[in-house]
């Protein structure tokens, strides 16, 4: 397997070094071999090629390195966000033309309380969160179809085109009733995640599409939420939820307030997924800058991250090897979280080297 490492801004590097410790132990353990090849993309090499801080001037990322990035079988990414680098910058130029040049076009947000690991929900604990969330990844508003007429004016006027077609909405549907197919849930069951009595056009196409989906699972149950409904009862009833779907915007808001019950942004782990191509997979928690090069950033969020590389690049490339790593990895961090004093950085009760040194010996046996 070869894998591009993208270490990327901020603690980013820090947390990919655990994740890449992690996958040595367990390349080990389970016997199968990798390569890794670093790729330096990120919001430094941007200011040092003369990029302009405060609006793009230069490219985050080449064609070229795109292209080779296409030859390897998965790609692992650290974070992205540079404090002397405007927002969506580093963001657009790098995270969204990935997707887009890739076609990944499902984000992978599995939300799920780790032991121990303390939730914001009062009386909720790890049977109530265990859920996934599947979100269509290269449509929607982040198509940057648009336009600003008179900026800078009292008359100024912008636009944003949400962006949806029937077969971009249908291949994120029919992902998440597959994805339901494969879990181990007594549940069974897909929601779908909209906002049908405002935007009537864009979401009667996915309701549309998600019901002639849905006939070709009559195993599987439905149902349906408004956005703002699902937000409330991500917080009154997680528990009711196993594999939810929905657009590009809606899923990158509901995604972090799943990554707040699961415990923050120092756990939560997400994929960018091409069933057929190369995959992408992250941790949440961004780059963090405040905390760079002080050794106390957790590393949980990026260790998931290379558990479900593995599971996803070896479910699709049906090499059990892999599949059988990612699962002892996720394995692995149950059994540590409860030994960790906090999930928050610099208060975790050990360093972000000895929690990637705890879950390696973890996976080591």
């Amino acid at each position: 397997m070869r894998i591009a490492v993208i270490g990327g801004d901020g603690t980013g590097p820090e947390v990919v070094a655990e994740g890449l410790k992690v996958l040595e132990t367990v390349a080990k353990k389970v016997g199968f071999e990798y390569t890794t090849k670093d790729f330096n993309v990120s919001g430094d090499r941007y200011l040092e090629r003369g990029g302009n801080p405060e609006a793009p001037s230069i490219e985050i990322i080449s064609d070229e390195e795109i292209e080779e990035l296409k030859t390897f079988d998965a790609i692992y990414l650290g974070a992205v966000g540079h404090p002397g680098v405007a927002p969506g910058i580093l963001e657009k130029g790098l995270l969204l033309r990935m997707r887009f040049a890739m076609d990944q076009y499902v984000n992978l947000r599995p939300v799920k309380l780790y032991p121990n690991v303390p939730t914001p929900l009062a009386g909720k604990g790890p049977d109530d969160i265990d859920f996934v969330v599947v979100r269509e990844n290269t449509e929607g508003i982040y198509t940057g179809m648009g336009g600003v007429q008179y900026q800078g004016t009292p008359q100024e006027v912008s636009t944003q085109v949400n962006c949806t077609t029937r077969f971009g909405a249908e291949r994120a549907i029919r992902y998440a009733f597959e994805l339901c197919k494969k879990r181990n849930s007594p549940k069974k069951m897909v929601t779908l995640v909209h906002k049908t009595n405002v935007l009537t056009y864009v979401g009667q196409t996915w309701f549309n599409a998600f019901q002639d989906v849905a006939r070709e699972y009559p195993d599987i149950k439905t149902d349906y939420n408004h956005v703002d409904a699902c937000c409330m009862w991500f917080v009154k009833n997680p528990e009711f939820y196993d594999v939810i779907v929905t657009d590009n915007i809606f899923g990158d808001i509901i995604t972090d307030l799943g990554a707040m019950i699961q415990g923050g942004m120092g756990v939560a782990a997400g994929g960018n997924i091409n069933p057929a191509g190369v995959s992408m997979f992250e941790p949440i928690g961004g780059s963090a800058p405040k905390y760079t090069g002080q050794n106390v950033i957790n590393p949980i969020a990026a260790i998931a991250a290379m558990a479900m590389l593995l599971r996803e690049t070896g479910a699709n490339k049906g090499d059990e090897k892999l599949v059988a790593a990612g699962n002892l990895v996720e394995e692995a961090i149950l059994a540590c979280t409860p030994k960790m004093e906090s999930q928050s950085a610099g208060r975790m009760g050990m360093t972000t080297t000895e929690a990637g040194n705890m879950v390696a010996a973890t996976v080591a046996g």
